[in-house]
């Protein structure tokens, strides 16, 4: 196991206490490591998988792995998420819909995912959602549309968009009346530097908790009852007349 995955394995050993723990993504690569995205890539089942198994299973979490390279059957690169239970197995993925670079890095490296996920814990339904996807508010309309009452957002978002990733992190969580749990990578990645900043968000918009810019856990209690009395108390997602 490298140095890197058993440094954050112990990390999540440590949130035992917690109901879910979130990752950034790419965390074993960078986001911005194009050149190592090919000799890094891995199966769902590969080293990052078993490392964050063994630590969500040791902490009696649900885990929101960050998200890995992953080679598909066919030689594919997709930018995945993965989501494990309380007992390290892995109860879903999420394979990034929305490719960032312009036609360059991973836009081209990268095939594009097609399907939404969600996740089903006992007081809250996860929505999944990548860095880049935070831009596009119809991915969150449609992971409402399937249930979700916290949208999760893993990011490898660069510092010098960082206003971007706090105003983009508000509005999905004001427009569809969910918490935004959004975790981003800090430091410096393939010398892009990133915008750390992690952030909680309730359904009104308001922030819970926020990060730095350096390495930071955020410990945060949400209300499941919020979400539904937020929306009854305003219910604008019942006036939507576009699908």
């Amino acid at each position: 196991m490298s140095s890197r995955r058993t440094r954050v394995a112990e990390l999540v050993r440590e949130q035992a206490d917690s109901d879910l723990v979130v990752l950034p993504e790419l965390w074993p690569v960078g986001a911005f490591a194009y050149e190592q995205f090919e000799t890094e890539a891995e199966p769902l089942d590969g080293p990052t998988y078993e490392a964050m198994s063994g630590a969500a299973r040791d902490a009696g979490v649900w885990l929101h792995g960050g998200s890995i390279v992953e080679r598909a059957g066919d030689g594919s690169l997709y930018n995945t998420a993965l989501v494990l239970s309380p007992a390290g197995e892995l109860a879903a993925t999420y394979r990034k819909i929305h490719r960032f670079g312009f036609d360059q890095g991973e836009a081209v490296l990268m095939s594009a995912g097609d399907s939404l996920t969600t996740v089903t814990l006992p007081e809250q339904t996860l929505g999944i959602a990548t860095c880049y996807d935070l831009r596009f508010p119809e991915l969150f309309r449609g992971l409402v549309d399937a249930g979700a009452t916290a949208m999760v957002v893993a990011a490898g978002w660069p510092a010098r968009r960082r206003s971007h990733w706090t105003l983009l992190s508000r509005a999905r969580a004001v427009e569809d009346q969910s918490y935004v749990l959004a975790c981003g990578l800090a430091g410096t990645h393939a010398g892009v530097e990133q915008a750390g900043h992690s952030l909680v968000v309730d359904p009104w918009g308001e922030v819970l908790a926020e990060a730095g810019p350096g390495e930071e856990v955020l410990t945060v209690d949400l209300d499941p009852a919020k979400v539904p009395e937020t929306r009854a108390q305003f219910p604008a997602l019942k006036d939507r007349r576009l699908r």
